[in-house]
């Protein structure tokens, strides 16, 4: 009964089928949050949030190969060279000859970098809440555990 109560408040038709109904839902509520995040960053005029994703990687995991930053990001591997790029160009990071391969790079975060993740949390972190905000504390932890559960 709940279910219907939260879908016709939606105003979206879910499938009765369980497994087809949460699949859906994830389908729906995950690009749909994303998207209402990425309006609130551009209203306020700052980048992407792939822009802080790498910014956050490098700060809490240090400098980073591209490769094993792709890895910590939810960002598609091919287009990492060339976010790091338009990054690197605004001094963002700066890519610096890798000491254990020659023929590699590792990508650094400026201090200009991080005082603009710094700038990007202030409006992603209130973002989040407010995406989440139909959620009780204990709804956000039972949802991150079943998603953490499915391998997320």
């Amino acid at each position: 009964m709940q279910m219907q109560q939260a879908d016709r408040l939606q105003g979206l038709k879910y499938p009765a089928d369980p497994i087809q109904r949460a699949w859906v839902a994830i389908q729906r509520m995950g690009p749909a949050l994303l998207e209402r995040v990425e309006a609130r960053l551009k209203d306020a005029g700052l980048p992407a949030l792939e822009w802080y994703d790498v910014l956050w990687a490098l700060e809490r995991e240090g400098p980073l190969r591209q490769r094993d930053l792709a890895a910590n990001m939810l960002i598609a591997r091919y287009s990492i060279s060339r976010l790091i790029d338009r990054m690197e160009a605004d001094g963002l990071v700066e890519r610096r000859e890798c000491p254990e391969d020659a023929r590699g790079q590792v990508v650094h975060v400026t201090e200009a970098g991080l005082a603009l993740r710094q700038r990007i949390w202030a409006v992603y972190g209130p973002a989040m809440k407010d995406a989440l905000a139909a959620l009780t504390e204990d709804e956000a932890l039972q949802l991150a555990a079943l998603l953490i559960k499915l391998g997320c």
